[in-house]
């Protein structure tokens, strides 16, 4: 969810899209103090610098929302769209008539979407942490709303196993969605990985991630894979062995964001932004001028990305399909299904879905 300024037209502006604060969050709470350390990361390789993908961009259409910035999007058994937008509500759409209804409002932001085998929804709420939605009533359930007594904030995203057991992301435990450029100023590891067995229990895998994002399960179910948005990864953990992880794709030339399985052992990846020579150089700077960065007011830390940008990956990390445009009016890609012969672009800077032919 981040976009850098290269080269700044203000030194300033050095983050991503500006998360909306609505509805029932009431006001911004003060910023927490940024804890910076020096991290130092590879150069990015040549693809960083192209602004259009290998293989031709396919055509596509947009699906209008009546609401703003879907993060994710996902499909129902019956092919329906389900996506979350930024007042909180919980919509489905059909994707051939546009007909539009609303299922649930959160009172928080829904971000990751997982549809569970019994057709209910898992909601990633940045705000009210792992909920499940039974999109025949409206109804909504706490799953997770704290960890270790601790109240789990920026929930990001979330897979669920035939046997009920749910794999979740938070991107970071130091700062909310609404300050969640802190995150990546500080470029210290503030995120974790999470599973919820079927008895409720809750346990930390990872912890010390740079972002944690989008998470899926291997077709099988033997392994979780997840990127992470500010480590450029992308992981793959062994259910017998999480402590085991493997890194499959790394120094990735954009930042991931979701992730969704397809057919035949395959993964997208929606891409956000390109990769940033200034953030990554920021690593490097001494921690003062970061903190001096900090003290100004968010919205001149941030701004959106202009690319329109997917990977299509197998479970072996290899890349199969690289698509990327910059003359498409559709940006900072956040969320990406595959169903029926059509692939869903979610994202933070628009009010609708892309549908795009698959490559």
């Amino acid at each position: 969810m981040v976009r850098i300024a290269e080269p700044p037209a203000c030194p300033a502006r050095i983050g991503g899209a500006r998360p909306r604060a609505r509805h029932n969050r009431g006001v911004a709470h003060p910023k927490p103090p940024l804890d910076p350390v020096v991290r130092r990361l590879p150069p990015p390789p040549p693809r960083a610098a192209r602004r259009t993908g290998p293989d031709p961009f396919p055509p596509h259409r947009l699906v209008p929302l009546s609401g703003h910035a879907p993060e994710d999007v996902v499909v129902d058994a019956n092919g329906r769209l389900l996506c979350g937008v930024d007042d909180g509500r919980i919509l489905r759409i059909d994707p051939v008539t546009g007909a539009e209804e609303t299922l649930a409002t959160t009172g928080g932001r829904p971000l990751g979407l997982e549809v569970c085998p019994d057709h209910a929804v898992l909601v990633c709420d940045a705000y009210r942490g792992l909920l499940r939605l039974d999109p025949g009533t409206g109804a909504l359930a706490t799953v997770v709303d704290s960890v270790d007594g601790t109240p789990l904030r920026f929930c990001s995203n979330a897979t669920i196993a035939r046997d009920g057991t749910i794999w979740f992301t938070q991107s970071s435990t130091r700062h909310d969605l609404d300050r969640y450029i802190g995150a990546v100023l500080e470029h210290r590891g503030s995120g974790r990985l999470l599973r919820r067995d079927p008895d409720g229990t809750v346990h930390v895998v990872l912890d010390g991630l740079h972002f944690p994002n989008g998470v899926t399960l291997t077709e099988d179910e033997t392994a979780v894979l997840f990127v992470e948005t500010d480590g450029y990864r992308l992981t793959r953990v062994p259910v017998e062995a999480p402590d085991a992880p493997e890194v499959l794709l790394d120094n990735l030339p954009g930042m991931p964001d979701n992730v969704s399985r397809a057919h035949g052992g395959r993964l997208w990846i929606a891409m956000v932004t390109p990769r940033n020579r200034l953030l990554d150089r920021l690593g490097t700077t001494p921690p003062w001028l970061r903190k001096l960065l900090w003290r100004l007011p968010t919205r001149l830390l941030t701004m959106p990305g202009r690319t329109t940008w997917v990977l299509c990956v197998g479970e072996d990390g290899r890349i199969l399909h690289d698509l990327q445009a910059d003359d498409v009016d559709f940006h900072m890609v956040t969320g990406v299904a595959e169903h029926d012969g059509g692939v869903y672009l979610g994202s933070l800077d628009r009010s609708g879905i892309l549908v795009l032919d698959p490559p």
